[in-house]
């Protein structure tokens, strides 16, 4: 087996992410198949439970406050109408649910108490429930988990270096204390990054190294490409190729052989031979439905349709562990 390290340097993934393209798709795919079973993509669901009105200054991001776009602004949804989203989700083949939130952090308040009973709703259901709701302490992950939490998505978006040109209302050490915060809490960890900001090739192997050189890999690495939305200041942004795409997620794939790659935003302007290179570079996950979040993403008929050509078939849950029970919590 392809040994499984944390001590990578830029040096070495540099080498991995320039090298030939058919050959780094060959080692990847050949450390995919020693971890994965490569017939396996898992279908996720991602719901914006609360919409816009952030007050980051995210560069890509048509939820911030200060960007005009049109996305509409909505306050944190019911839970009843939450949880019967995730129905909908679990009967159409998804078995991650993944509910986002446009806030900064993470507040001690009764939005947050109802997020908590929309996690024990989705836990209760059998789906693995994952959130991305900005930053949050440790008590909070902990709060989290204890509710059913199973994964948190918060990605680190870009190098360190470049990360000043796309944010600068919270820093990149911030990024790292709620990883380690989730972590601390002993809920799965989801962290990736966008590509396509303006970010230059040394960038893209920058986030990759500080991703594989945590204490633990990341269980979860989104690899998304910017879908530029007018209002935004990426918003000129040229689309992303498939083989810079290939690049990142064959190089993750490689560097942190357990870890679910995720191919995320951007699959929309992808078509199924385009996708299908990025599943032989050791992707094995999907989002489906109309939206991730507020960006446009390929219909389920599609991906059904994509699914049977490639004979590929769904992941199932929590696939991998000793045991699992689920227990619905009253709300």
């Amino acid at each position: 087996m392809t040994e499984i390290r944390n001590n990578w340097t830029r040096e070495e993934i540099a080498e991995i992410y320039n090298s030939p393209v058919l050959d780094l798709m060959y080692k990847a795919s050949t450390v995919h198949r020693e971890y994965h079973n490569s017939s396996e993509v898992q279908v996720c669901t991602l719901l914006s439970v609360k919409t816009g009105g952030c007050p980051e200054d995210c560069s890509y991001c048509p939820q911030a406050a200060r960007y005009h776009t049109d996305v509409k602004v909505h306050k944190l949804l019911p839970t009843e109408e939450v949880l019967s989203k995730a129905k909908e989700a679990k009967e159409s083949g998804s078995t991650r649910f993944c509910m986002g939130a446009a806030w900064r952090e993470v507040r001690d308040n009764r939005d947050f108490d109802r997020v908590l009973d929309m996690v024990k709703g989705v836990n209760g259901m059998g789906l693995e429930v994952c959130c991305t709701l900005g930053m949050l302490t440790e008590e909070q992950a902990q709060k989290l988990k204890d509710a059913g939490l199973y994964a948190y998505n918060h990605n680190l978006d870009t190098s360190e270096e470049h990360y000043d040109e796309i944010i600068s209302t919270r820093t990149y050490d911030d990024r790292l204390d709620t990883l380690k915060n989730v972590r601390n809490a002993k809920i799965s960890v989801c962290s990736g990054g966008i590509i396509g900001m303006g970010e230059s090739d040394g960038d893209r192997v920058g986030m990759l190294h500080t991703l594989a050189t945590l204490p633990e890999h990341p269980e979860s690495v989104p690899v998304n490409a910017l879908v530029p939305v007018e209002g935004t200041p990426l918003a000129e942004q040229p689309r992303v190729s498939v083989w810079e795409m290939v690049r990142m997620i064959a190089t993750a794939r490689i560097i942190m052989p357990k870890a679910m790659v995720r191919l995320s935003a951007g699959r929309v302007r992808m078509n199924m031979e385009e996708q299908a290179l990025c599943f032989m570079a050791g992707a094995n996950s999907i989002f489906a439905g109309d939206k991730l979040l507020t960006t446009p993403n390929p219909d389920v008929v599609q991906d059904e349709e994509m699914f049977q050509v490639l004979n590929l078939k769904p992941r199932k849950a929590f696939k991998g562990e000793a045991s699992v029970k689920f227990e619905q919590i009253p709300l």
